[in-house]
């Protein structure tokens, strides 16, 4: 199984940003046949070195993280997300 963890910090930090946010990643439970699972947690420390956002996602192989990537529903989440985010980290390994 392969785990994407990304980080987000939007540019907008206040709490109503930040839950739209979540709930426009969420949006994509159950529209993606490659996406094994997905959590989306909002970080509860501020502070400018902090992050607003984590997603976690598990894929059954690289190949379906692949899938996923280029698939027409994340790539519309993705229009909204690049569109607030300030920055972002990512770390994808083998769980």
């Amino acid at each position: 199984m392969i785990t994407n963890n990304l980080l987000l910090k939007l540019k907008n930090r206040d709490s109503e940003s930040i839950a739209k946010a979540r709930d426009v990643l969420l949006s994509m439970r159950g529209k993606i046949e490659f996406l094994r699972d997905l959590k989306v947690e909002v970080n509860i420390r501020r502070g400018e070195s902090y992050y607003d956002l984590i997603l976690i996602a598990d894929y059954a192989s690289i190949e379906d993280f692949d899938a996923y990537l280029v698939h027409p529903v994340h790539l519309e989440v993705g229009k909204y997300i690049g569109s607030v985010l300030e920055t972002s980290a990512s770390v994808c390994y083998e769980s």
